[in-house]
């Protein structure tokens, strides 16, 4: 019968049958911040996602620059509406016209691979005190028959990414949850429109914060080690905060008749800055386990398969509210400036660790310090390190924090320097009432890193089920030797 017993066609239809039908890995996310003094040019960010095998990205607004850059690159893209945005997105002419301008035209005239639009941000997070409760679906809703009408409907999904505080258990185990109270009717209406549309639910999980507010929380059940003593919720064992948190949506799911919904982890990470429980050992610690507790597609207890999530996050942003926590800066993987804080093998590349950006610009290699001959008890050093510290980024000073061996005088040329950088190195940034001047050597010690500040970016900006060129040359070759 030789070497190939069908026809030509049967095995080209095969092969169509493989590409388009065969389950594909999900793969790793990233969420993509921008609330930084200095962003890396969108270009840079795009190239680096690439060469770490990122496949996906979550962004928190649609930015012009930022949805040109990942043009072409193949990525998958959920695109973010801020909180502030969801009144407007009450009225459907105005949803119209923001699924016009930041979705239809980038996915048609720059090649844009948007499958999300997150509509608002942890909207109904308890801290919002309701601000958003009676915005977040009618805009959703919107959005939704904006993206109909725009003909996306079947490529474009619309989902909210919420806080874990939004369901709660009765009993400590996650078989007695359900939504919370104060706002369970807000979240099963908005439960049943992703349901009803086959839109997925976008949860936000961290370890980090239970273990920042309660002092008292189990440091090993936060990983993912086993070392945790385990949780036995009838039968049903868990060993780590992940799996528990996550199975306490998947219950509060069927609980509301809505077990089917496909869930996203849109957010989870760990810190390594600003806490003393935030650091590079931990964080490489979480982020390895919690790539290793996916990478073998299990999922959790109540919902095995491929667990589809995006890292918390690539890089750092240096003006990012610290309400939360000093911690709430340094959630990166990568510093501002695009370098890796630690071993992280994402199992997307040959080296098996984190690839740094490439061609990034920094300004002119100098810092600014506290004089050599300055008096610490000068009546302007705590006005001057006051007034840097207000509009800068001291959030790595401080107890048990990267920076916290430094002495006095390291704790006053931090503040300045970090001032001096994030205002492009002008001289009267180095002034202080006299107290400062600038030095060409780096005062950086030990883990205490005195940052240089990056050029200041301007800016100007895959098919979901498309070929490969290498599928489609896999292909052809294959039909020109059958």
């Amino acid at each position: 019968m030789g070497l190939f017993p069908f026809s030509k066609s049967f095995w080209v239809l095969f092969l169509l049958a493989l590409l388009l039908f065969s389950p594909t890995v999900s793969g790793i996310g990233a969420n993509w911040g921008t609330q930084s003094t200095h962003r890396l040019p969108p270009e840079i960010v795009v190239r680096m996602l690439k060469d770490n095998g990122i496949q996906k990205v979550k962004l928190f607004d649609a930015d012009y620059d930022t949805l040109k850059a990942l043009g072409k690159s193949g990525l998958e893209v959920m695109v973010g509406i801020p909180n502030d945005m969801l009144s407007t997105m009450g009225s459907l002419k105005a949803a119209e016209k923001w699924v016009s301008k930041n979705v239809s035209v980038h996915m048609n005239d720059n090649n844009v691979n948007i499958r999300y639009v997150a509509v608002g941000n942890e909207p109904y997070l308890t801290t919002y005190n309701g601000t958003y409760l009676r915005t977040t679906l009618p805009a959703m809703q919107n959005i939704q028959t904006a993206l109909i009408k725009a003909g996306l409907g079947s490529q474009v999904k619309v989902t909210c990414p919420l806080n874990a505080d939004v369901y709660e258990t009765s009993n400590t185990f996650p078989s007695g949850a359900d939504f919370r109270a104060e706002i369970h009717g807000y979240v099963s209406q908005l439960v049943k429109f992703l349901s009803d549309n086959g839109c997925p639910f976008t949860i936000n999980i961290y370890p980090f914060i239970s273990l920042y507010i309660d002092p008292n929380f189990p440091v090993e059940y936060a990983f993912f080690d086993g070392n945790a003593t385990p949780l036995n919720d009838g039968g049903t064992i868990y060993t780590n905060m992940f799996d528990a948190n996550h199975d306490t949506l998947v219950w509060a799911l069927q609980k509301n008749g809505f077990g089917n919904v496909p869930i996203i982890i849109g957010e989870i990470g760990w810190p390594t800055d600003g806490d003393r429980n935030a650091n590079a050992q931990l964080a490489q610690r979480f982020n390895q386990g919690f790539m290793q507790h996916i990478s073998g597609g299990k999922g959790t207890p109540m919902r095995p398969g491929p667990v589809d999530a995006y890292l918390f996050s690539l890089i750092d942003e240096d003006a990012k509210s610290i309400q939360p926590g000093n911690f709430e800066r340094h959630w990166g993987i990568l510093t501002y400036d695009g370098l890796p804080k630690y071993s992280l093998n994402l199992g997307t590349t040959n080296s098996g660790s984190l690839v740094p950006a490439r061609n990034v610009k920094y300004l002119e290699r100098k810092w600014c310090v506290l004089k050599p001959n300055a008096k610490l008890d000068d009546p302007q050093i705590a006005p001057s390190m006051s007034y840097a510290c207000g509009l800068a980024d001291c959030t790595s000073l401080g107890y048990q924090t990267s920076c916290g061996g430094l002495d006095a005088r390291g704790n006053i040329s931090y503040a300045f320097n970090s001032y001096y950088q994030i205002n492009n190195q002008l001289d009267d940034a180095c002034k202080f009432s006299g107290l400062a001047t600038v030095t060409k050597s780096d005062p950086s010690t030990g883990t205490c890193r005195f940052g240089l500040m990056i050029e200041p970016y301007y800016g100007g900006a895959q098919q979901k089920h498309g070929y490969t060129k290498s599928a489609l040359a896999l292909i052809l070759f294959l039909w020109t030797i059958l």
